[in-house]
């Protein structure tokens, strides 16, 4: 099914410009999916141990919502993270976010972005930025990297190259949509066997698969490529294929 989305403007001039009618805003709803592997700064203090955050910006670089921060008596260290929080009025805002203290390893962290901001309102289509900021020297040297994407009825999936501490870099954007039995994703192909009891997935070097529901939480992980989905409930879930080289993800819909 093609969406066709028309921009109408209104106005009148007739010696004077009589009135000009807002566009509502368009809102898709969906999940991005976000992973990548950390690293040490270039002048580590605390290394191992670091403090991080993830976060969303939109187009004017206003916050939008955190969604992971592993931080908590250092927090203050994650500059940019608690100056965008400030100054939308709310310091080191973590609603419904990941979070947890400070990290004593790097690993591959994920996390997860309803479409909503922090008030739980739904954003607005458009372009967002996502950041991540990582510290492990209190602040004197930052590991931060900003990737942009586009909240919208396209689903699209990122995969950087390695840059500023992080690595195995995935950003992922699946709409909800309806009545979808089969999601393709480059290489990667989700369906259900006939009985619709059975998710299947294809992905070359296939490693493992996560299940999650559109709340972020993860419902179970699988070491083969096939899970018994007769006990969900109907609704939308996101699959998060591990192949041997990056992560690839992908939306299914058990309606």
């Amino acid at each position: 099914m093609k969406t066709l989305f028309v921009t109408l403007l209104f106005s009148a001039v007739v010696g004077n410009l009589v009135s000009q009618e807002a566009v509502p805003a368009v809102i898709t709803e969906g999940q991005l999916t976000v992973s990548a592997t950390t690293s040490q700064t270039s002048t580590p203090e605390y290394a191992p141990k670091h403090i991080l955050a993830i976060y969303i910006l939109d187009s004017q670089n206003k916050f939008v919502k955190t969604l992971l921060a592993y931080a908590g008596e250092r927090k203050q260290y994650l500059t940019n993270w608690k100056n965008v929080t400030t100054v939308a009025g709310s310091a080191y805002n973590t609603v419904d976010a990941v979070t947890g203290a400070t990290k004593t390893s790097h690993a591959t962290r994920s996390c997860t972005w309803n479409g909503k901001d922090r008030l739980g309102a739904s954003a607005p289509d458009g372009t967002y930025t996502l950041h991540m900021e990582l510290t492990d020297n209190d602040g004197v040297k930052h590991n931060r990297a900003s990737f942009t994407f586009t909240k919208g009825p396209t689903a699209a999936t990122l995969t950087p190259a390695t840059t500023s501490g992080y690595s195995n870099i995935s950003i992922s954007w699946r709409p909800v949509n309806t009545a979808v039995d089969n999601v393709t994703d480059d290489n990667v192909k989700v369906h259900r066997n006939q009985e619709g009891t059975q998710l299947i997935v294809e992905a070359p070097g296939f490693r493992y698969a996560e299940l999650f529901d559109l709340n972020g939480r993860l419902l179970f992980t699988s070491k083969v490529p096939t899970f018994n989905i007769s006990t969900l409930p109907k609704g939308s879930y996101m699959v998060v294929v591990h192949d041997q080289s990056k992560q690839r993800s992908t939306l299914m819909i058990n309606d």
